[in-house]
């Protein structure tokens, strides 16, 4: 499955956050993919919804990605919005609100997209969830928020609350947005952007397996590292901010038993922040009824690592709803 086609884009009237601010007028980017399939009273059925994890081309799901949609392209309709708070879709930057953007909770982001399912394709309930780190929070949110409206949720290398190494990063880079007279400014200085190199370069270390950093050289480290930061160059200091302050309140430890959804909760060792003893094994208790696969990670973690037996694992879990 490949997210690089076109995307297109929907305005809702208005959309309100659980703070009660509205926002009038709100963009919403999304890419759809597959084959629609209707009730006799004209209502899509299969929509499977994908919410991304940030590490862009280094998600494991997209690596996995081809596999799945091969095998089931004609069993759903896919769907990829863009989440509240990140460009292109409405957020700080691309409202011009900046530091003024109403705060935002995992909540809204999933009442975000539920107002555009319901608002452009009619969508009420949706056949699946499927999401990686920061997307399986959205995941997760939404099975327990609203446990009658999804049939089965899939989630990769995620946790149900913002903790440990995870939150000490997320607290660290809050704390050097803080650190800078300039973030309220109405320009952008040569500080904010060596605000965003610093902040990226700390959040960097939660991309990789620990093995990376254990085997690699400090040359090595070096251009995976700048390639990361060069990236991040083209993020909004007030986009990240906004994300940063959701991220840090997250928690839904104490609704976890909401879940009614099949669940599949699949997790790679090794990584700093998610742990397979506390954010992945716990869940075979607290999901009432989910499968728990755990893997062991790669020899190393380039383009060509093969991933297909997460996409195997996937599709197995999947047959069952055929």
């Amino acid at each position: 499955m490949n997210f690089d086609g076109e995307y297109s884009n929907f305005v809702m009237e208005s959309f309100e956050f659980e703070s009660g601010r509205t926002l009038d007028n709100v963009n919403v980017e999304y890419w759809v993919n597959g084959t629609p399939k209707y009730d006799d009273e004209g209502n899509i059925v299969n929509a499977v919804v994908y919410c991304p994890t940030l590490k862009g081309r280094n998600s494991i799901l997209v690596k996995s990605h081809d596999i799945i949609y091969d095998a089931f392209f004609a069993d759903y309709f896919f769907i990829k919005i863009t989440a509240l708070g990140a460009p292109n879709s409405c957020s700080p930057s691309s409202t011009g609100l900046k530091y003024d953007f109403p705060h935002y909770t995992v909540k809204d982001r999933v009442n975000f997209k539920r107002q555009f399912l319901e608002e452009k394709f009619n969508i009420k309930k949706v056949a699946g969830i499927i999401g990686e780190g920061v997307g399986g929070f959205e995941v997760y949110t939404w099975a327990c928020e609203y446990p009658k409206d999804v049939k089965f949720i899939i989630v990769l290398n995620t946790t149900f609350k913002t903790y440990g190494y995870r939150y000490v990063m997320l607290n660290a880079a809050d704390a050097i947005i803080d650190s800078s007279d300039d973030f309220y400014g109405e320009g952008y200085s040569v500080s904010i952007s060596k605000l965003i190199v610093a902040i990226s370069r700390l959040l960097f270390v939660g991309y990789f397996p620990k093995k990376v950093f254990e085997e690699l050289s400090n040359a090595e480290i070096d251009v995976l590292m700048g390639d990361y930061v060069d990236e991040s160059l083209f993020m909004d200091i007030h986009d990240f901010k906004s994300r940063n302050d959701c991220l840090l309140q997250y928690d839904v430890s104490d609704k976890l038993e909401n879940i009614e959804a099949k669940a599949l909760i699949i997790g790679l060792s090794d990584y700093f922040f998610f742990n397979d003893e506390k954010d992945i094994l716990p869940l075979k208790d607290l999901i009432k009824d989910s499968k728990i696969v755990l893997f062991k990670e790669k020899e190393s973690f380039y383009d060509d690592d093969d991933y297909s037996d997460i996409g195997l694992e996937i599709i197995s879990f999947l047959k069952q709803f055929e």
